[in-house]
């Protein structure tokens, strides 16, 4: 009967050791915002592509999607966002892939030529939040960088 009582207080001892050290281990630390600043060349009056999300895991199959917050509108243009397949290869460790996504859109007025400025929030699983303030450079149908 003794045994089997220093045996159990000699459990509560090392379980409690235990569960002091879980509770002083440091926590990871919570993901930060990151702030991203781009540039896009756009034509007054067409759909101009600004952005690409979706979310490929390690075994190249899709994670959930992100969600996206027009933090602050374009002064002229519109934003829309998409439902889209995206197909990529070679594509990390992945050779070919085809997951959900989310493809935003911008579109000025036919009249407007000039800079327009929007913010798109982009929160993505696990808590890491992108901030994307996007500046679209509209012109004219004469005006776009020959390819």
């Amino acid at each position: 009967m003794r045994v089997i009582l220093l045996l159990a207080c000699a459990a509560v001892l090392i379980w409690d050791s235990f569960g002091a050290v879980a509770a002083q281990a440091p926590q990871p630390p919570v993901p930060r915002e990151t702030t991203v600043e781009r540039q896009v060349q756009a034509l007054a009056n067409r759909d101009t592509q600004i952005g690409l999300y979706l979310n490929v895991l390690p075994d190249c199959t899709s994670g959930p999607l992100p969600t996206i917050r027009l933090v602050s509108p374009p002064t002229a243009g519109k934003v829309v966002v998409k439902s889209a397949k995206a197909k990529a290869t070679n594509y990390k460790a992945c050779l070919a892939l085809e997951v959900p996504a989310y493809v935003a859109f911008y579109k000025a007025p036919p009249e407007f030529l000039g800079d327009d400025a929007l913010t798109l929030e982009v929160k993505y699983q696990g808590g890491r939040t992108e901030i994307q303030k996007i500046t679209v450079k509209v012109s004219g149908p004469g005006n776009q960088q020959k390819i």
